[in-house]
């Protein structure tokens, strides 16, 4: 099995920032989009629940469409090479039809099904409180999302492609214009985070992050 040295992990995650500008005469091939989003479906969620899809965006209309409601990213859009949404499954819940084929999908049938659709009831209703809120279900759903963005960004680092994640827009409008192009139905899934993926146009400042004793805790 090939290793990777932490040295090349360590440079990917430094030289890793934040793309506001991209080299629109560069695109990603194929290939490599396709590694990226597989490192996003093969992420952790929490139960296993999966509770996204990824939504590569390449049609030039939408991407118009987003600009004047998407401040954070509109300057991004014509020259990056792809821009992912990222959705949340709404309406989770331990009883619904799409929690049942998460173990549907680990094999799980007869008393293992009904034992694992109990733990799920207690870990939404006890544990975590959330089952009664269809708000607060969808948050607990965009949460897993972004283990999904944080691999597929810092897997595109290590193969020499850049990204920037992207929270600055209206959530509404922007929902709304997918839905009225038909993209995905707003009553199952919502956006929770978009990112965009290409080549930077300049090179970009060193990061500043606080040192390493102030963000790290030891517990013994």
């Amino acid at each position: 099995m090939h290793t990777i040295s932490k040295e090349d992990i360590l440079a990917a995650f430094k030289r890793r920032a934040a793309t506001r500008y991209y080299d629109g005469s560069r695109k990603i091939s194929e290939e490599d989009m396709n590694f990226i989003l597989e490192l996003g479906r093969l992420s952790p969620s929490s139960v296993g629940s999966e509770p996204w899809r990824f939504v590569v965006v390449q049609n030039r209309a939408l991407r118009d469409a987003i600009k004047p409601v998407g401040w954070g990213v509109a300057n991004q859009l014509d020259d990056c090479s792809h821009l992912v949404v990222i959705l949340a499954k709404k309406n989770a819940r331990y009883d619904s039809d799409f929690m049942r084929e998460v173990l549907l999908r680990r094999g799980l049938a007869g008393e293992q099904l009904e034992a694992g659709l109990a733990r799920y009831k207690q870990f939404q209703v006890e544990d975590m409180r959330q089952a009664e809120n269809a708000q607060t279900l969808f948050d607990w759903a965009c949460k897993q999302t972004y283990i999904a963005l944080a691999n597929m960004m810092t897997g595109a680092a290590m193969i020499g492609i850049d990204s920037c994640p992207i929270e600055g827009f209206n959530y509404a409008a922007v929902n709304q214009i997918f839905a009225d192009a038909g993209v995905f139905d707003v009553q199952e899934w919502g956006i929770a985070v978009m990112a965009t993926f290409g080549y930077r146009a300049k090179e970009i400042a060193p990061k500043a992050r606080k040192p390493f004793t102030e963000v790290v805790q030891w517990v013994d």
